[in-house]
């Protein structure tokens, strides 16, 4: 389970690998600041799916190739190629769709490791993850009515129980960046560390988290995921299930005898 096992992709653009229990998807464009090309966008997906399947994954983390960003919005070199027509733009939306949507989905625990520039559409995917943490130098923003873009409702939704409808509107009507400061203090992030502990900061987390029994976390995140809904739209029968699937399972016995023995449990998610 420690070995790095690296996947093969169509793009060196993003960069997956096995480690320890953990997934690391990488935006791989320092050169412009880790801004996502359709490339990358079809890469996501697919990283994701590999990752839902695979039960040495128990958690992803994602973060920015380089020093300067997490991602810094849409790669703006490829407008002309991919979103110089409605028809393009139409393309390029469903792909782009595809991806967020399959983070989304995923139903393990997504960690977003955030250095540098979090912008626009790199905001929206560390918005998927299920805990961020930045370094001290770290900005974020949303800069859409500084361009002229409509936000959909999804992402629009995602930002307002994070953050609040308040919080949310001034993001939005400013088009201002928020230092790490006040992306912590409103609860974008979850915490804010130095940039030299960072990467050791979030690997300890996800080590921690990828220990943990697996049907109990991620019951966990598929609760909570149920709870931001409205209530006509909840799967309460669906919760009910995983958890009693927790206790039926083998991993509650280990838990028992683990602590009973005085030894660390080693869970295998069944």
């Amino acid at each position: 389970m420690n070995a790095v096992t690296e996947i093969q992709l169509d793009t060196p653009k993003m960069i997956a690998r096995k480690e320890a229990g953990i997934g690391w998807i990488i935006f791989n464009n320092p050169e412009r600041r880790n801004a996502l090309s359709i490339d990358m966008w079809r890469a996501v997906a697919g990283i994701v799916a590999q990752y839902a399947e695979d039960d040495d994954v128990r958690v992803a983390v994602m973060a920015g190739a380089g020093d300067k960003a997490f991602v810094s919005g849409a790669d703006i070199s490829e407008f002309e190629k991919h979103r110089s027509s409605a028809e393009a733009e139409e393309e390029y939306n469903r792909i782009s769709a595809s991806a967020q949507s399959a983070l989304t989905q995923f139903e393990k625990p997504l960690i977003a490791m955030i250095q540098g520039f979090c912008i626009g559409g790199g905001l929206a995917v560390a918005l998927q993850a299920d805990i961020r943490i930045a370094s001290e130098d770290s900005q974020f923003a949303i800069p859409a009515a500084r361009l002229g873009l409509g936000y959909g409702f999804g992402g629009l939704r995602t930002l307002t129980n994070l953050v609040g409808p308040a919080l949310a509107k001034e993001i939005l009507f400013t088009a201002r960046r928020f230092s790490s400061d006040e992306a912590l203090r409103i609860g974008l992030v979850n915490r804010v560390v130095s940039r030299d502990t960072l990467e050791q900061t979030v690997r300890e987390l996800a080590e921690t988290i990828a220990q943990n029994a697996p049907m109990t976390v991620q019951a966990a995140k598929a609760a909570i995921g149920q709870a931001l809904k409205d209530p006509a739209d909840r799967d309460v029968a669906m919760i009910e299930r995983m958890v009693r699937a927790c206790f039926d399972s083998e991993d509650y016995a280990e838990g028992r005898r683990a602590f009973m023995e005085k030894r660390k449990p080693q869970f295998k998610g069944r």
